[in-house]
């Protein structure tokens, strides 16, 4: 009797942690940790460091680690990046700001993609149908470094979006990691200069680092254009 009451609880804990473990499961966690995420975001309003500025206790290099981690953080949860590439310029300046936003643009994306490989993947690479998800997925999954490399480079695809779409491919870290950190220097150094000469608005600094954003942003409409056509025309 006692060894039947045994392998009876061992089955119901392997049927248990088989229903945790599964992928629906997992991307269950996934959807939660995000939504709590929007919720501690929208709570906190971390973008409140661009008119406040950070803790008058905390400063030199802790504060820049501090902001790239709250950086990474807010980039997960679906802060918008060229809100924060602004406050890094408007708090350290050109050089620091800089370096503060790769910091944390490579550990948001790190993050990103390490939720979405672990606790997403699984469940939904079956539902990868239609023309623009499988080409879309064979081009990330094929050819993962310069796919990566040139969605940085042209901002038309959403940080978090281009993250998780990344983690459903088959592109590997190296390639995701390096690509993000090499792409996302152009752009992130226009809003970073652009946020140091904030209080310059006329200033050819400032002027030039907005003409940059602009053109980077027309030039990514462009070829999101191209290629719808050229997708609809297949």
């Amino acid at each position: 009797m006692s060894d039947t009451i045994t392998r009876g609880s061992s089955g119901l804990a392997v049927r248990c942690s088989r229903a945790l473990l599964s992928p629906w499961s997992r991307f269950s966690v996934l959807i939660a940790v995000l939504a709590g995420a929007a919720v501690v975001v929208s709570v906190y309003e971390p973008q409140r460091v661009l008119t406040e500025g950070m803790p008058a206790r905390i400063g030199g290099g802790a504060a820049l680690v501090l902001f790239a981690l709250a950086y990474g953080l807010c980039a997960v949860a679906f802060v918008p990046r060229p809100l924060l590439n602004l406050a890094a310029g408007a708090l350290f300046g050109a050089q620091f700001g800089l370096a503060a936003a790769l910091a944390g643009t490579v550990l948001g994306a790190g993050l990103a993609f390490g939720l979405g490989r672990f606790l997403g993947q699984e469940a939904l690479r079956p539902l990868l149908r239609g023309r623009w998800l499988t080409a879309a997925d064979r081009q990330l999954s094929g050819h993962g470094f310069r796919s990566m490399l040139a969605i940085r480079l042209f901002p038309g695809v959403p940080f978090a979006a281009a993250n998780y779409c990344a983690a459903v491919s088959r592109m590997g870290w190296a390639p995701f990691l390096l690509a993000t950190a090499l792409g996302s220097v152009p752009n992130t150094a226009a809003y970073v200069v652009a946020g140091s000469r904030a209080a310059a608005p006329t200033s050819p600094v400032f002027l030039v680092a907005l003409g940059f954003i602009v053109l980077t942003g027309l030039g990514a409409a462009a070829v999101a254009w191209r290629k719808r056509h050229h997708l609809r025309g297949r």
